[in-house]
């Protein structure tokens, strides 16, 4: 008998990658109201957070500016320093949810360096936990993601409903 591990969230991942939609996804959402729907949780003038829509982990957030560039040094020092402090403030944010036991942080400057959208600069922030890595990922190429987007993107929100006058408003 052949074992089968059903991950219906990837076909729509691997469709994504044939066709890529018109415009850029973190201009877009720049636009909108911060909603579990576009899954942007909040924003400035100058930055956005949302969550990734294909996470490696529960939590797996971006932050990109608000403005559309992909180059590093057009950021301007005010763009650059809200976009700092929006990581600084996942991290905290990501701390209070899920307790991870680390972070991966980073950017992907370019389709080489594996940027899915490498028209818009924009940082990951992955909470990761001791033992968090199996054989899924080696064996099967599929990632196990033990809650939704949607109970993910709930439970951030209610985190920051929670905090003192310090929390970043949507």
């Amino acid at each position: 008998m052949t074992e089968r591990l059903w991950a219906p969230w990837r076909m729509q991942y691997v469709s994504s990658t044939r066709d890529k939609p018109e415009g850029c996804l973190f201009c877009q959402r720049a636009q909108e109201p911060c909603s579990a729907e576009n899954m942007v949780l909040w924003r400035d003038e100058h930055a956005l957070v949302m969550l990734n829509a294909f996470p490696y982990t529960n939590g797996h957030l971006m932050v990109a500016p608000v403005r559309h560039t992909a180059d590093l040094n057009d950021l301007s020092d005010a763009e650059l320093l809200a976009v700092a402090h929006f990581v600084r403030e996942c991290v905290n944010l990501l701390r209070e949810a899920y307790r991870p036991d680390g972070f991966n942080i980073g950017v992907n400057l370019g389709r080489a360096a594996g940027a899915g959208i490498e028209d818009h600069i924009h940082w990951h922030i992955v909470p990761r936990w001791n033992g968090d890595t199996n054989f899924m990922p080696v064996l099967a190429d599929v990632r196990v993601i033990p809650d939704s987007l949607e109970n993910t993107y709930t439970k951030l929100r209610q985190v920051l409903s929670q905090r003192d006058g310090n929390r970043p408003d949507p």
